[in-house]
């Protein structure tokens, strides 16, 4: 079972998270965007997802610290996905440094597939289709 971490305080997206993933993957949550980086290095996940909205400090924010941790060599880089709330975002999650994203509202389907996806290293870039 592979770990992820999953940073947001929405309860509903843990849920929703939790399902599209059937048990394959064991979630790891925290709720502010300040004990992401530090639960990295206690969990040391495979993945990151970082919800665009969290109160403290949201998902760009994390996204940049967890980018430069990375870089002064405090952390091991691994994929950060961000959990989007509007296309338009993308613009900010290329600025953030993301290595992909999702654009809510997410469907199981896809999510599984972008997690899996990210996993082998194929990081999902673009929302899924509503046609």
């Amino acid at each position: 079972m592979t770990d992820i971490l999953l940073a947001t305080d929405a309860d509903w997206l843990v849920d929703d998270i939790e399902a599209a993933m059937g048990g394959s993957h064991l979630i790891h949550r925290v709720r502010s965007g300040h004990d992401v980086a530090p639960a990295i290095a206690e969990v040391d996940p495979a993945l990151v997802l970082l919800d665009m909205q969290i109160g403290n400090m949201g998902g760009i924010a994390a996204c940049i610290a967890v980018w430069h941790a990375e870089g002064m060599g405090t952390l091991d880089e691994r994929p950060v996905m961000l959990l989007l709330d509007r296309e338009v975002d993308i613009f900010l999650a290329k600025k953030a440094g993301a290595d992909g994203w999702l654009v809510k509202p997410l469907d199981a389907f896809h999510t599984l597939r972008a997690v899996e996806r990210a996993l082998v290293g194929e990081m999902t870039t673009e929302e899924p289709s509503t046609a």
